[in-house]
């Protein structure tokens, strides 16, 4: 057995309050070394006097589930529910060479009565406390996000309009290209988003920017004129929560526009600014224009984000800024009831300020939801009092690398994959954003090379797992685009040159979302068959009440898997994707395409 292989860290994923009652314990082992863990675990104040006559401590014993292997390691999964809401334990391995070992908060121990009746070689899970679990808005897990890029959605106030605004869609956008794109296109086409079955809306900013991107906000107060006002956009979200479409805007508070009041007095009045301790600058006077890496030399000038020089970094350490940008986050909940934000360069701010801004923007509204941009492992903004989430892209790259990129095989998306999930809490992986492109990534179709089955696989698999699924604007009619700013083009609305087969197959995918939300979100994950060879993936979801069966088929060539390699009778299933029996002796996978099958718990 090797015990360099084995690893737990109490209060972490490896051990937490999933809910008031219940506790999710993980134990990493090296791959294939370990046969049988079993858990140990009770009340540690819990002792019964015995037959000789001393006080043992009481404990039960839990054979623990093999949940998901990755490429170097196996992890075990238990469910326990103290009954006094404390927790002492730990575990019992039998490797695969038959020995058996004590592994607890001390270390390796002999697997005996003298070991066991030892506390502090145990694991402790002092108390419950709910205040401290994870806790993410339930609406969240049901929720269809839809992501719009305001300025190329939809103009629905041409009087509005920047004067240098191009007609719509006449060309591929350029970086500093306007088209027009307003709230009130977004509100004229609430319906179209109903029809296809979005209830979440994320908006890129709003907030007045001299760029069409808006990143670069210069004040949050404002909503910027070429996109409407204030009563625009708070006719936007009653509209928006007249159809249960949940709003969710856009903020930067890693860094501000250089157009910003703050700024221009530090540009104007150097040292003593006022403002010259709300940025992080390392020399006077400041020049516009000038910053990090000057001539090629290592000294910086003020820090801003990347090497942008219209983007100066905040001091959020600063208790000015702090409160500033509260109350920028408050004001918007407060006065126009949106339901989230979405929160850009969001690993590059301080966590004890997201630590004030989750107090103060639920403490505004308790099922806020709070999104954070991230790019990859997330785990110290997710322990409950930073984020509910983050954009999962390493969910969405490991996608594509498989179904898109075609670089990986298929045990390969299955290790990383169960690798992801495992790292992460489960309340956490249910409320993730999955996504698989955005107005930071080339389209999908493009990173497809315009293959759209190859994309429908795609979308099909991100929507068979846990999480909450976006899609970006226009996805659903074939718009195509390669990285910034041509992932940026105008919506499509003549029909005629909408992909009307990519829309059906949207609006199919999303309702059988929503019709199977609980198995999604709540089911397990069992993979079945992962073959490299034949390039066939295939894995259960197993909810308290359906299994579903999901099989994907990534070659040019029909696949044809008996019902006995799935361990399915094929008279307990039926197609749940096209609502029909299933008569076939085999499962029969059409190439680059995608079964979901339900079975009769």
């Amino acid at each position: 057995m090797e015990h360099a292989g084995i690893f737990h860290q109490p209060f972490s994923a490896d051990a937490y309050v999933y809910d008031k009652k219940t506790m999710h314990l993980k134990l990493r082992t090296k791959k294939g070394d370990i046969q049988k863990a079993v858990l140990i675990w009770g009340d540690p104040y819990l002792f019964k006097k015995k037959q000789d006559g001393e006080y043992h401590w009481e404990s039960e014993r839990l054979e623990m589930e093999k949940k998901a292997e990755t490429e170097a390691h196996d992890v075990w999964f238990a469910e326990v529910r103290p009954p006094h809401r404390r927790l002492q334990y730990a575990f019992i391995l039998t490797g695969t060479d038959g020995s058996n070992i004590f592994y607890g908060g001390r270390g390796f121990y002999p697997a005996n009565e003298d070991t066991l009746r030892v506390p502090d070689y145990y694991f402790k899970f002092p108390f419950m406390h709910e205040i401290d679990m994870f806790k993410a808005p339930d609406w969240v897990k049901s929720t269809i996000w839809y992501q719009i890029f305001p300025e190329r959605f939809a103009n629905g106030n041409p009087a509005i309009s920047p004067e240098n605004a191009l007609p719509w869609g006449s060309k591929d956008p350029g970086v500093d290209d306007f088209f027009g794109g307003d709230l009130e296109g977004i509100i004229g086409h609430l319906d179209y988003l109903t029809d296809l079955g979005i209830n979440g809306i994320y908006l890129t900013p709003i907030f007045e920017a001299p760029s069409n991107h808006k990143y670069d906000t210069f004040d949050y107060f404002t909503i910027d004129p070429h996109f409407g006002d204030k009563e625009i956009f708070r006719k936007l979200v009653k509209e928006a929560h007249k159809r249960g479409i949940r709003i969710m805007l856009d903020a930067v508070f890693n860094h501000i526009g250089k157009n910003s009041k703050q700024w221009q007095d530090v540009l104007k009045n150097g040292e003593k600014s006022r403002y010259k301790d709300w940025f992080h600058i390392h020399s006077f006077p400041v020049r516009e224009g000038e910053n990090g890496n000057i001539d090629g030399h290592d000294t910086l000038s003020f820090d801003t984000f990347a090497f942008t020089t219209s983007m100066p970094k905040l001091n959020t350490a600063n208790p000015e800024v702090q409160q500033h940008l509260l109350d920028i986050a408050t004001y918007w909940i407060r006065e126009f009831d949106i339901d989230g934000w979405r929160l850009d360069v969001a690993n590059e701010v301080d966590h004890a300020f997201w630590k004030k801004f989750h107090q103060a923007v639920v403490g505004e509204k308790p099922d806020v939801f709070i999104l954070g941009e991230i790019w990859h492992d997330a785990w110290p903004w997710l322990l409950g009092d930073e984020f509910h989430s983050v954009m999962n892209y390493p969910f969405t790259q490991t996608i594509i690398e498989y179904f898109v990129d075609e670089n990986i095989s298929a045990e390969k998306l299955m290790h990383s994959l169960n690798q992801q999930f495992m790292h992460y809490m489960q309340s956490n992986n249910e409320v993730l954003f999955n996504m698989l492109d955005s107005h930071d990534t080339p389209r999908i179709l493009t990173k497809a090379g315009g293959d759209k089955q190859k994309v429908k696989l795609a979308l099909a698999f991100t929507f068979a797992h846990t999480g909450s699924p976006c899609i970006y604007y226009g996805t659903e009619v074939g718009i195509d685009g390669a990285g910034d700013p041509l992932c940026r083009k105008c919506m499509v609305w003549d029909e005629d040159k909408q992909d009307r087969d990519m829309l059906a197959f949207m609006k199919k995918l999303i309702r059988f979302r929503k019709d199977h939300q609980q198995t999604l979100t709540y089911g397990d994950l069992v993979w079945l068959k992962t073959d490299n060879e034949k390039q066939v993936v295939s894995f259960l979801r197993k909810g308290e009440k359906c299994t579903l069966l999901f099989a994907f088929n990534r070659s040019d060539q029909e696949q044809a898997i008996p019902w006995s390699e799935l361990d399915v009778k094929p008279d307990t299933v039926k197609d749940a994707w096209e609502n029909k029996p299933v008569s076939s002796k085999t499962l029969v996978l059409p190439p680059m395409d995608f079964a979901i099958l339900e079975i009769t718990n």
